[in-house]
């Protein structure tokens, strides 16, 4: 599909009054106006039969007029040529045919942390496995006694570096989790730099309460004690305004369904949203858990369950996919991609970026690794950084490029979607928007 369609009028006033216009663009639009649907049901030699769909939701030779920080028109540039007297030439972005995305959107991350765990890297190599590790005393533990030893200052400077990375790559929206505190202090430091590097940035961050993520050692062998805190803390970190939901690990080396259950009431008393870290190692029915409460995710999924899957998909709950870190454990059990396909659970991509399973900055490469060690197609994966991963995020005015959404957009040097997915360790971004304003990194 080829045509635009412009979704607002076209008179004189409307076309005179943006604040910011793209011309020449072509547009991946990822937006059911213009045919996007990952899901199509009836295939023949390999095409879609479905005439309505358009791959990536393209629009080709599209423009785009932008107000307050709005996508405010979108349509063709006959349509658009007329009026380019009005404007000024900072005014305007000549895109010379190249493609437009979704700002990206990085909806899994541990990016704010002290310290560095690359002993743990080598450790893998010669044969220990995350369990052993974590038994020793290190794995997330670690990175707690770093992050708790560090000022706030510390933290900042080393998580910005990640963050740099990321946006530089096209990432216009993240979420950031807490939990290498594991106690009040530590966890309000973490979800305080979040905020910090936000506003610095001037790029969405959606801070996610993580404080069930592992046993602290003051708290050897009492789990439920623990839990309890943690429930403690939700409130009054939530009061501070620094929680916009809340996370847990559940899993057979962190904390069962039940005492994520705790957490998870807590939360719902407090209006905030749950997603979760499980069947990553094992099924002990986290997914299930989370779409109990309406999740907005469930993340990892290697060992996810059909019945589950239906769970969530009657949730509307999204599957997050990690590929850095089944790559960086050399997992061989691979999530169950096609029965998330046959019961339509929206697949989203991310980096789980953290210093110890995914150390991992680059949002393209999770793609790349979406698509090599998954067997996801490129525009499973473009739509899981993007509109897929703006669902995991409860973000309804990101991820997609429609009128009414907001003005987070990439540009991109390259000729066709599939490239931001094929090429390795080449990024093509030549411009960023963020909020309707360009900035490139």
């Amino acid at each position: 599909m080829t045509n635009t369609t412009n979704q607002t009028t076209t008179d004189t006033t409307t076309m005179t009054s943006f604040d910011q216009i793209i011309i020449n663009a072509n547009l991946a639009t990822f937006s059911a106006h213009y045919g996007f649907d990952v899901h199509i049901d009836s295939k023949e030699n390999g095409k879609s039969t479905s005439a309505d769909h358009a791959p990536y939701g393209q629009l080709e030779n599209a423009a785009i007029g932008i107000k307050e920080g709005t996508i405010a028109w979108i349509g063709s540039n006959e349509q658009m040529t007329p009026h380019l007297s009005h404007y000024q030439a900072a005014q305007i972005k000549d895109a010379v045919g190249n493609w437009i995305t979704p700002g990206l959107i990085d909806c899994h991350t541990h990016l704010v942390y002290a310290g560095n765990r690359s002993n743990e890297f080598e450790a893998r190599l010669h044969g220990a496995s995350y369990q052993d590790i974590a038994a020793q005393g290190g794995g997330i533990v670690a990175t707690v006694s770093a992050t708790r030893a560090a000022s706030i200052e510390e933290i900042f400077a080393q998580s910005e570096k990640r963050l740099l990375a990321l946006i530089k790559e096209g990432v216009t929206s993240i979420e950031i989790k807490s939990g290498y505190g594991l106690d009040l202090d530590t966890e309000r430091k973490m979800l305080t730099v979040a905020r910090q590097l936000g506003d610095k940035y001037d790029i969405h961050v959606s801070t996610s309460y993580l404080a069930a993520h592992a046993l602290p050692p003051e708290y050897k062998d009492r789990a439920d004690d623990y839990i309890e805190q943690v429930c403690e803390w939700l409130p009054i970190l939530h009061k501070e305004g620094l929680v916009d939901a809340v996370d847990g690990f559940c899993e057979n080396i962190a904390f069962s369904s039940e005492q994520i259950r705790r957490v998870f009431e807590v939360a719902r008393s407090l209006g905030l949203p749950v997603k979760l870290h499980s069947e990553q190692l094992s099924d002990i029915g986290g997914s299930a858990l989370v779409a109990e409460y309406q999740g907005l995710s469930s993340d990892h999924l290697e060992h996810l369950s059909e019945a589950d899957i239906e769970k969530m998909a009657a949730s509307n709950t999204v599957a997050v996919l990690l590929p850095g870190a089944f790559y960086t454990l050399r997992d061989t059990k691979l999530p169950p991609i096609d029965a998330l396909r046959k019961h339509q659970v929206a697949i989203a991509i991310s980096t789980d970026c953290n210093p110890g399973t995914s150390p991992l900055t680059s949002l393209l490469l999770a793609m790349n690794m979406g698509c090599t060690l998954f067997y996801l197609t490129p525009e499973e994966v473009l739509a899981g950084a993007t509109i897929n991963a703006a669902q995991a995020l409860g973000l309804s005015k990101k991820g997609r490029i429609e009128v009414g959404c907001d003005a987070d957009l990439a540009l991109w040097d390259i000729t066709r979607p599939a490239d931001l997915c094929y090429q390795i360790g080449l990024n093509p971004i030549e411009d960023i928007m963020r909020q309707g304003q360009w900035s490139k990194g």
